[in-house]
């Protein structure tokens, strides 16, 4: 399925020893979209990976407070390229409770394929260390270091 090459909101920051992603958005769901493509464009080329119409795929967290669910969502997705090797391209946010912290996602993309996806740096694991997420009317921003 062809897919228009889409804008990106995260960016990449130097960090020792580490990389720390900077996501943004209209809103917190939209800067959460974000870490989590950043997490998949760090680890393959987004632009080599196409949305494979039969895999839409779902996944749900939830934690005790905002810092928590971006964590243990962002985590999901680790678990889940290195016991499945599914790459998303494109990850979309149906549900968010800020109140009681909870995130149910669909996200598509395909299997990872090393004679067409280019290895990119492994992600390790999420950190807590320097997380910040920030909510101001008409924007969110999200940093958070990870483990390379």
């Amino acid at each position: 399925m062809a897919e228009s090459k889409q804008e990106k909101n995260y960016e990449y920051l130097d960090h020792t020893a580490d990389v720390q992603i900077h996501s943004w958005g209209a809103d917190l769901k939209e800067a959460f979209e974000g870490a989590a493509v950043a997490l998949f464009d760090y680890m393959t080329e987004l632009d080599h990976v196409e949305i494979d119409p039969n895999e839409e795929r779902e996944l749900e967290a939830e934690a005790e407070d905002l810092q928590s669910l971006l964590y243990t969502f962002l985590e999901e997705f680790i678990f889940m390229f290195g016991t499945e090797f599914f790459v998303a391209k494109k990850v979309k946010i149906v549900e968010f409770n800020k109140e009681n912290p909870k995130i149910k996602a669909k996200f598509y993309g395909e299997e990872f394929d090393k004679s067409k996806h280019p290895q990119g740096t492994e992600i390790k694991a999420i950190t807590y260390s320097a997380m910040k997420i920030i909510e101001n009317p008409g924007k969110a921003e999200i940093y958070v270091i990870v483990d390379i």
